[in-house]
């Protein structure tokens, strides 16, 4: 039987697959960790005083790049090329998701709409993100060579997660509501399909570096095909919808001094 546990412990077992793995995920982590450092350094007047949250996501994604770096280092594996139909991130702009990087390699304020845009962008993404967390917590939380990776991950996923909710809300009220109604949903309607074309060639390139048979590649498709439906249909409801969150301003303040994960 196909489980996620099954597919990752085959993807650990596999140096090839790990190293294609770890690479994808730390060159995505920086490219959002560059994105948000822009738009920190760009942020309107009207709205500075979300800047020191938004370099915050910032550092927290080039953190995590970083701990995919240090995964590979300990099993002596340098970063290998990403497929650009695997990079998730990319892959996104390219699509018109969320601000274009020319807009952020200008020296131009953004505006408020700019940081709306950014934010419901991030709302969307910053759930995809947290629900693969939760997954891997769940089934690799107490792994010895993951585990602590990707608990501090998770941590911090969630931690994105409320930020947005929490900053969402404040803009709705201050009238934005319309404009965040309208762009979330066109966002997660985007990047369900975004996302589906990126998992079919994640699992074409581990599937042809474990050998999978034809009929298990075959089954794994169908599951991303099946998914990419239910998301279409009603799944996308759970990436818009807008709730306080618990954690009260969990980005506020500077990001806490703590060790590189590993050297």
């Amino acid at each position: 039987m196909l489980t996620a546990r099954g597919l990752f412990q085959e993807i650990i077992d596999s140096d090839e697959a790990y190293q294609l793995f770890c690479s994808i995920a730390a060159g995505g982590e920086h490219q959002g960790g560059w994105e948000n450092g822009r738009i920190a350094a760009l942020v309107p007047e009207s709205l500075r005083d979300l800047a020191p949250k938004i370099a915050r996501h910032g550092a927290d994604e080039d953190k995590h790049g970083r701990i995919f770096e240090a995964l590979l280092r300990r099993r002596g594996l340098p970063q290998v090329d990403v497929p650009p139909e695997t990079d998730y991130t990319a892959v996104l702009e390219r699509k018109g998701i969320g601000l274009p990087h020319s807009t952020l390699r200008a020296d131009t304020p953004l505006t408020e709409r700019d940081i709306v845009t950014y934010l419901a962008h991030s709302r969307v993404t910053e759930q995809r993100a947290s629900d693969q967390m939760d997954m891997l917590t769940t089934h690799f939380g107490d792994h010895p060579e993951v585990g602590k990776a990707i608990r501090m991950i998770c941590h911090d996923e969630a931690n994105h997660l409320a930020y947005c909710h929490e900053e969402l809300l404040r803009l709705a009220a201050a009238g934005h509501g319309r404009t965040i109604h309208t762009l979330l949903r066109e966002t997660a309607l985007a990047e369900i399909t975004v996302y589906r074309d990126v998992s079919l060639a994640v699992m074409a390139r581990m599937g042809r570096i474990l050998r999978w048979s034809g009929p298990k590649s075959a089954a794994l498709a169908a599951g991303i095909h099946a998914m990419h439906r239910y998301e279409r249909l009603v799944g996308w409801r759970r990436m818009v919808t807008l709730r306080m969150p618990e954690r009260r301003d969990a980005l506020g303040g500077k990001a806490p001094a703590e060790p590189e994960f590993a050297r």
